[in-house]
């Protein structure tokens, strides 16, 4: 049951004075005067205000994501619960304060209530029907997805991240899972969200907590180094790899999150652009790749040259050019479907006879990429680990 822990709203952090209104900053003042404002945490139980249902919209990194409505007019929302600590205070602090992008799921309430007798910080936001962008991708059954669609995407994520750098937020967990729409209609806004890995970064080289999620992974996070925003440029360049071929650049051979040969291929920035899927995409295109999985950060291209790259503010001219991107994902969603029902209690023993003609090692590792962060995680992985046994790469 959750509750009101005082009849009181106050600022996030005690050193700030609370502002007068719940009023979303003007984007402007971040870029030019870095203005740090808080959110209002209010103390009433959300319960006076909103309708809480049991439906679960999803699962971030730090909490779960549930459907509420507001009690004053119906309005659909989701509320994200997080175990109140310094690490949840900051993510709502940065998410709060990247909330006026466009391109940024918006945050519209933040309270503070006991729940089963622990403190709790809940965040009311945005509720994003469109559903993640790779499902959309899938979901387009024999509509073709173009090259020109795949740069209007991208120019969408780059301005989310291009907010973020600009008041000196690293978002460090940009991926398609991340990547939201606002509705099922084809005019759906992609909007970024979970930032519960993000960090301010006030100086060069400042982050040095080594968070990621392993397919979109930078060189410098897997080492000792410190890194900065330019880690969220290598996952844009892994994202827009996927988005053109449907498959990511660098994977686990053997089904692990992320293995030693992997670590290698990231760290050496090995990969390749194979045929089929890359015989027709342009050559601009694959430059831009090239720019932005450098393997050196300080070479990696920046998010103002990435905005304007001809690729990018230049889309009309893009080629529409159909991709093979929709077939494959949706071919391999099938696949890690079957993996399941294979891996099933009926199907374990016949796969341990037999099990080196079962798939292929390309339709293994896109099959795991579909179920990395899914609530199963730790027992498919380590299923698919017995499965292809225990080799490295």
């Amino acid at each position: 049951m959750l509750s009101g822990a005082q009849n009181q709203n106050t600022p996030a952090f005690p050193n700030q004075q609370p502002p007068q209104a719940l009023q979303q900053p003007n984007p402007a003042q971040f870029l030019q005067f870095h203005v740090k404002p808080s959110p209002v945490i209010k103390k009433n139980a959300i319960t006076d205000d909103y309708k809480v249902t049991s439906q679960v919209l999803g699962l971030g990194i730090n909490g779960k994501v549930l459907e509420i409505f507001q009690k004053k007019n119906g309005e659909k929302y989701a509320l994200k619960m997080l175990q109140d600590c310094p690490k949840a205070r900051r993510e709502v602090e940065l998410h709060w304060r990247a909330s006026p992008c466009s391109h940024i799921v918006r945050i519209v309430d933040v309270y503070e209530n006991l729940y089963q007798s622990k403190k709790c910080l809940l965040i009311v936001m945005e509720c994003m029907d469109g559903g993640e962008l790779f499902s959309r991708i899938q979901d387009r059954g024999d509509q073709a997805f173009t090259e020109r669609e795949a740069s209007d995407i991208m120019k969408s994520i780059g301005e989310a991240i291009q907010f973020l750098h600009g008041i000196n937020i690293a978002h460090r967990d940009v991926k398609p899972e991340n990547l939201l729409y606002t509705s099922k209609r084809p005019n759906a806004v992609l909007k970024l969200t979970d930032f519960g890995f993000a960090k301010e970064t006030t100086t060069h080289n400042s982050l040095a907590t080594p968070c990621y999620t392993p397919y979109y992974v930078a060189p410098e996070v897997l080492g000792p180094e410190k890194y900065d925003k330019s880690c969220d440029m290598w996952s844009l360049g892994v994202i827009m790899y996927i988005l053109l071929c449907g498959y990511p650049p660098f994977y686990s051979n053997h089904g692990l999150a992320i293995s030693p040969g992997m670590k290698k291929r990231i760290r050496m920035g090995q990969y390749e652009f194979p045929n089929p899927e890359w015989s027709e995409v342009s050559e601009e295109a694959k430059q831009l790749i090239r720019h932005l999985l450098k393997t050196e950060p300080t070479q990696r291209m920046t998010i103002t040259e990435f905005m304007n790259h001809p690729w990018i503010n230049q889309s009309m001219e893009v080629p529409q050019t159909p991709l093979h991107t929709s077939r494959v994902l949706k071919e391999e969603k099938d696949v890690w479907e079957d993996v399941k029902i294979r891996l099933s209690s009926h199907g374990a023993g016949r796969m341990k006879k037999n099990r080196s003609s079962l798939l292929t090692q390309r339709q293994l590792h896109s099959a795991f990429q579909f179920f990395l962060l899914s609530a199963h995680a730790v027992q498919l992985e380590q299923q698919l680990h017995w499965l292809l046994g225990s080799g490295t790469e």
